[in-house]
């Protein structure tokens, strides 16, 4: 298997440095995802930027994190799970939620499960989602906007999720209380 490295801002091309600095910052780590995306300064730059549009919808942190849970448990993506659900720890999302979303669903509460099956079948049926799914988003209280959001957010976790099949990223430390194990290999 191809070794890809995980930078440090020592380590990493100088196009990347600004961006493993900053998450730095904001995490207090430079998770290995970063260091890896690190490798292409046009990756860690379009990933980040992408991020950043992401956290712009008009979707809920709590929504947010449904649909890129969701996206990369469908995916079976070690790494993403671990992570998001860390960071929905940190930001205090209900983590019986969170704990749904992880098991494949379903969410007691009716109109996110409508957005966690909506993202799920993004996923796995490659955008080809039927009418009456996108009928189904609107009916719980989403809008035309917010199923694009949807697309954004599994586009973004799908970068994600194929550099960590790609690349073996191995889970952080700081991920780790989190573990997460696929129902099907990945």
């Amino acid at each position: 298997m191809t070794q890809f490295p995980i930078h440090t801002l020592e380590t990493a091309p100088e196009g990347s440095r600004p961006f493993i600095a900053g998450a730095k910052a904001a995490f207090g780590i430079v998770p290995n995802l970063v260091g890896e995306f690190a490798e292409s300064p046009a990756v860690i730059e379009g990933y980040l930027a992408l991020a950043g549009a992401y956290q712009k919808s008009d979707l809920t942190p709590l929504e947010r994190e449904v649909v890129l849970i969701a996206a990369s448990v469908e995916n079976a993506c070690r790494y993403c799970v671990a992570a998001h659900t860390t960071v929905t720890q940190g930001q205090h999302l209900d983590q019986t939620v969170i704990q749904a979303v992880r098991d494949g669903g379903p969410i007691a509460d009716a109109k996110l499960e409508t957005l966690r099956d909506f993202a799920t079948r993004v996923v796995r049926e490659r955008g080809w989602v039927s009418d009456a799914d996108v009928n189904r988003l609107i009916a719980a209280g989403y809008t035309a906007g917010n199923v694009l959001e949807v697309v954004l957010g599994v586009g973004l976790k799908t970068i994600s999720n194929y550099v960590n099949h790609i690349a073996a990223t191995p889970v952080d430390a700081a991920f780790q209380a989190n573990a997460f194990e696929p129902r099907r290999a990945a």
